[in-house]
């Protein structure tokens, strides 16, 4: 079973982002087909855990199978509203407690949205900079939906096909991921007698 996880940072109920989230979500498990399940986190639901999170450097068993869900997908789906010209706070306190290793690779595909095209181009000069520093795989295509795109629906549906397509692919070219070895790297006899006899 293929894993897609959306992460969507919107901070009101009901939300932009959240909407084109699910709307991603569902373009990509279409092209993946029925094996793949597609699962959507919403950041404020977590906002108290990440803060908590970042206060004390531990994740507790809420936000630890959030960024578990992270850790197993396939593929992710981020999805950001803009404030003030870049992505949420909220969204930057999320990817701040991530583990880097669990997205090093993986196949994201980058969405966000605003009030005004303006703000488009932070997909390209915040977000994929983010994800290239975590040395995550992003997909060419990256979604952003004004509030005027919601009255284009077929202009936005193109560019959501196109971007699901992509991240479809890279997540089937991605190579399975290994399940580590506990037997590979043993702790040598003479250092665990050397353990014992300490005490």
């Amino acid at each position: 079973m293929t894993s897609i996880v959306t992460i969507s940072g919107g901070l009101s109920q009901p939300s932009s982002t959240r909407l084109l989230a699910d709307r991603l979500t569902t373009a990509v498990r279409g092209e993946l087909g029925e094996q793949a399940a597609g699962e959507v986190v919403e950041l404020r639901d977590y906002a108290h855990d990440i803060t908590d999170n970042l206060l004390t450097g531990f994740a507790n068993q809420r936000l630890r199978q959030v960024l578990e869900l992270v850790d197993r997908a396939d593929g992710l789906v981020l999805a950001s509203p803009v404030f003030t010209a870049s992505y949420s706070g909220l969204f930057k306190s999320f990817v701040d407690v991530l583990d880097p290793e669990s997205v090093r690779s993986k196949p994201v595909l980058l969405a966000a949205t605003g009030g005004t095209e303006r703000h488009s181009l932070v997909l390209e000069h915040a977000l994929r900079p983010l994800l290239s520093y975590l040395r995550a795989q992003t997909v060419p295509t990256a979604v952003y939906a004004a509030s005027s795109d919601w009255g284009n629906d077929t202009e936005l549906g193109q560019r959501i096909t196109r971007a699901a397509g992509e991240l479809a692919a890279a997540v089937r070219a991605r190579p399975e991921r290994a399940q580590p070895d506990p037997f590979t790297d043993p702790v040598p006899f003479e250092q665990l007698f050397r353990n014992t006899t300490a005490h």
